[in-house]
């Protein structure tokens, strides 16, 4: 099954948050419905980047790589723009 690797943006708080899943479409629901303690207060999320890998392990190295880099930086490698 195929993975996804995403990063969203929240205009309220002006942070991102990186994460990966299989089901990207519950999973960002499930954000902007507050069921992530850990960014419940930022609600909603928006979608700015995705990128589908093949396995978890490609997802769980690529967010890992985005974190590390942080996600700012990383969107201005990717030559994408957060208004």
């Amino acid at each position: 099954m195929r993975h996804c690797v995403y990063i969203l943006f929240s205009v309220s708080c002006y942070k991102f948050y990186t994460g990966q899943t299989q089901d990207f479409d519950n999973r960002l629901a499930e954000h902007n419905r507050g069921e992530t303690p850990s960014i419940k207060s930022c609600i909603p999320w928006k979608l700015v980047w995705l990128k589908e890998v093949e396995t978890r392990v490609e997802a769980l190295k690529l967010e890992k790589k985005i974190k590390s880099r942080g996600a700012n930086r990383f969107l201005i490698e990717q030559g994408v723009m957060v208004n």
